[in-house]
Parts: C-alpha cells; structure tokens; sequence
C-alpha cells in the first residue's frame, strides 16, 4: 500500500511538531505548513525525515486563500495525492477579559482559527472527494466548553465553532468515504503559553486538573494519529477530549 500523505498546519512547533514526528514514525509523509519561523520547521522536518519519511515545508497563512491552495498543490505535486489535515494553525492573542481586547485581535483570532480551518477543510474536502476517501482532524480546545473567563473567550467562542464544523462536516463528507474528527487539548506544555503572556500558566493550571499536570505535546499527537489512522475507521464527527480530566 502507498504511505499516506497529510498535511499539517502550524506544524513547526509544540504540537504540530509533535504531530508531524508521530505521523512521519507511524508511516506518514508530510506537508508542513508554517507561518513564520522557517528554522524551527526545518527542525521539524529533519527529525520528520531521519523516520525514513519524506517532508516539504511550505510558508503559509492559513487565513489566506491562495496560500492554502498553494500549500495543498504543494503537497500533492511533491508527495501525492492528499490522503490527509491536521488543521492545527491557531492564535490567541493576549491573555484578558473580552472588553479589554483589541479589534485586531478579535479579528486575527476568527481568521486564522475559524476561516483557516474552513478553508483548509474545503480544499481537502475536495481533493479526498476525488480520492473518495481521507481523514481530517481539528484541533479543537477543551476551552469550547470551558469558555475560558478572563483569558479569552474569544479563541473559546473559535473552538466551539471547530466542534460545530467537525460534526457538521462529517456528515456531509460521509458518503465520500471521508472521516472528520476533532482532538480537544487540555492545557499542554507549550510555547503558546509564553507568546501569550503567561509562561508559567501550564503550572498554575495543574492544580484544576484531575490528573494533576499539564498535558504533553506527544499525547496529543498520540490522539491525532489514533483518529488518522485504520484503528479509526469507523470513527466520524468525534471530538475527543484529551485535558487530564478537566
């Protein structure tokens, strides 16, 4: 059987890096889609290929529409024909209360986390229907349902737009032979943290989680790889919660 070929955005660090490596172990090849730090996805893409797998990058905004074309046409000129997403690209912007928060930043926050992944899962969509199988994976947040009260109700209210999309576009893809399920991460040991405002929130957060720690960027790629690969087969329109509990 030929390797399956995913794309995966936001790729170069913390989760989707930890994406990117579990899929390349598990037989995957890559396209990864990053922003803005070209040395940190071309570590990733190096400890992608010393798997045996084979990996392009490609500079992408994912809120942009010829980008995502650009990197879905990538994919497949290079590696194949896409088989398949990890929609993992998102922002938050700063920590605070909603009527404290910028325009701007309600704005970038709805783009790259709402309008990204529709247009990401539009061409991929398309492409599979064309294959007549394929799988997409979203990643979501345990804040869809939390709401996240005075860090950012805004990146929540997005997240529960993922689960609405993930649930809708199973059914509509069903018939194609094309499965779409959701991973909602709990607070994981990141680098979001920090570009957020708030390094050490990872463990000021352990004390409300059951199991008592932050998560780990590998245990979630652990679920995406679950959800992508034949173990799943007869998983759709799932979002499965990996937060510790909470």
């Amino acid at each position: 059987m030929s390797r399956p070929i995913t794309v995966v955005t936001g790729g170069s660090r913390g989760i989707g890096a930890a994406t990117c490596v579990r899929l390349a172990a598990d037989g995957h090849d890559l396209a990864l889609g990053y922003v803005s730090d070209e040395e940190a996805a071309e570590e990733t893409a190096v400890a992608v290929r010393a798997t045996g797998a084979r990996c392009v990058t490609v500079q992408v905004d994912t809120s942009e529409e010829a980008d995502v074309e650009r990197l879905f046409d990538t994919a497949a000129s290079e590696l194949g024909p896409v088989t398949g997403l990890v929609n993992n690209a998102g922002v938050t912007g700063p920590l605070g209360r909603l009527a404290d928060t910028r325009t701007a930043d309600l704005r970038r926050v709805i783009e790259v986390n709402l309008l990204g992944y529709l247009l990401c899962c539009r061409r991929a969509a398309r492409d599979m229907a064309a294959l007549g199988s394929g799988a997409i994976v979203n990643i979501s947040s345990a804040a869809a349902t939390l709401g996240a009260p005075g860090e950012y109700v805004h990146y929540a209210a997005t997240k529960a737009a993922t689960d609405a999309l993930t649930i809708g576009l199973s059914k509509e893809l069903g018939r194609n032979g094309i499965r779409v399920n959701a991973v909602a991460p709990g607070v994981i040991n990141t680098e979001m943290h920090a570009a957020m405002g708030d390094p050490d929130r990872p463990a000021k957060a352990a004390a409300a989680i059951p199991l008592g720690r932050p998560g780990e960027p590998a245990e979630i790629a652990a679920a995406v790889a679950w959800l992508l690969s034949a173990d799943a087969s007869y998983t759709t329109g799932t979002v499965l919660r990996v937060s510790g509990g909470r």
